[in-house]
């Protein structure tokens, strides 16, 4: 894993917005914009590094469908925050009957350097985004800086194929795709407008909406679309915690299908899904794979002997909210540092500061196609968080 600085190609900014990325630039605090996008740096891999990520990323996944099946089984929902016993018994439902019903993809982040094991900083199973970065964006661009390199990215054809695989397990319809007008950025629209795009090359039909547009008819106790329309199969880029929760979250349950109901919608991802992007499944991990390579100790009552001062071993901590994006929330705590304790439910993960190359923090999103390493995606930041000024850099395999 190597850092190389190039130039960027000639109108480079109207290139990405024509391949799908509506926001090349981020706006900064102080008003200046600089690229989101940056193709002024790129990353080298050789190809015996990716073919191992890949088998890290693909034991990773099956260690995470264990976890959600351990905490099926042994009711572990509270540790989640999750306390409606309805709202836990369709999750554990929507577990058991998981082979009926669709689910897509999600993206590990990982802290890598290119001289250790790789470790899993969490998994966004459910609402996954910088994926028309990873998945277009960055393939034409070593199209074009460097033809006849490689990439690991078969994200497109690997989603293409998932989708033309799980259409037998759609209703009959179109099936609805939705994002949240609350997004301004346009990264939402963006990646929910390129989902669509798969879904329609695997020869399903599909129609577009915002959540805010979805409508209830109270007559047939049905969702609709902006066309009075029953929304029989709906992928959403919405987190279940507030589908399941916000004012319509009693219809979402009463019509939620979990394999095979009639007067149903199917959500994609299924709830299920809630499981695995909950941070509280880092403990739940360490707890069932004590010591393993890829892992961080994680815990959720308290950060334990990662607080102790470094002579006693101590290393330092995380602080994690059980449901976050972004770095939101995120708190780091040296070695030796006063214990401090959130109100809020949290995961308190040993602290493994990201790798620093030339000044930039650097995380890997490993990409998970239905239940197989697909993808790379790199983001950098200045800081010690990855949060919404982080850029993303392409990479090749050289």
């Amino acid at each position: 894993m190597e850092r190389r600085t190039t130039e960027p190609r000639p109108d480079w900014q109207r290139t990405v917005e024509e391949q799908g990325i509506v926001f090349p630039l981020t706006r900064y605090p102080d008003g200046s914009l600089r690229p989101y996008w940056d193709e002024s740096a790129y990353y080298v891999f050789s190809l015996p590094e990716v073919e191992a990520l890949e088998d890290v990323v693909e034991e990773l996944h099956t260690m995470c469908l264990a976890a959600a099946a351990h905490i099926v089984k042994r009711d572990r929902f509270a540790e989640l925050g999750i306390t409606d016993r309805r709202l836990t018994g369709l999750i554990a439902q929507s577990w058991q009957r998981r082979d009926e019903l669709p689910s897509l993809y999600g993206r590990f982040d990982l802290r890598y350097d290119g001289t250790g094991p790789a470790k899993m900083l969490e998994y966004n199973a459910d609402t996954p985004t910088s994926l028309v970065e990873a998945a277009s964006a960055q393939w034409f661009w070593m199209e074009d800086r460097f033809p006849g390199a490689d990439q690991w990215n078969s994200l497109h054809e690997r989603l293409v194929a998932a989708w033309r695989r799980q259409a037998p397990l759609l209703p009959p319809g179109p099936l609805h795709f939705a994002h949240s007008d609350g997004d301004e950025l346009g990264e939402d629209l963006m990646t929910v407008a390129y989902l669509r795009e798969t879904a329609e090359q695997a020869g399903i039909g599909t129609e577009a909406l915002s959540v805010e547009q979805i409508g209830w008819d109270r007559l047939s106790g049905r969702f609709v679309d902006d066309r009075l329309r029953f929304i029989r199969s709906c992928f959403k880029l919405y987190p279940w915690e507030w589908l399941a929760t916000d004012r319509f979250g009693p219809h979402v349950l009463d019509t939620l299908d979990n394999g095979g109901g009639t007067g149903t919608t199917c959500w994609i991802e299924p709830a299920w899904k809630m499981l695995l992007s909950n941070k509280a499944l880092l403990a739940i991990l360490w707890e069932l794979y004590p010591g393993h390579p890829n892992l961080l100790p994680s815990y959720l009552d308290g950060p334990r002997e990662l607080a102790a001062d470094p002579g006693d071993g101590g290393r330092g901590y995380v602080a994690k909210p059980l449901l976050g994006r972004e770095g939101d929330g995120v708190t780091i705590h040296e070695p030796g540092s006063p214990v401090v304790l959130r109100d809020e439910p949290c995961c308190y993960q040993e602290l493994a500061p990201l790798p620093d190359f030339d000044g930039n923090r650097v995380v890997l999103g490993a990409w998970v196609v239905e239940d197989e390493a697909a993808g790379l995606g790199i983001r950098e930041s200045a800081g010690p968080v990855t949060d919404e000024y982080a850029r993303f850099l392409p990479h090749v395999i050289l």
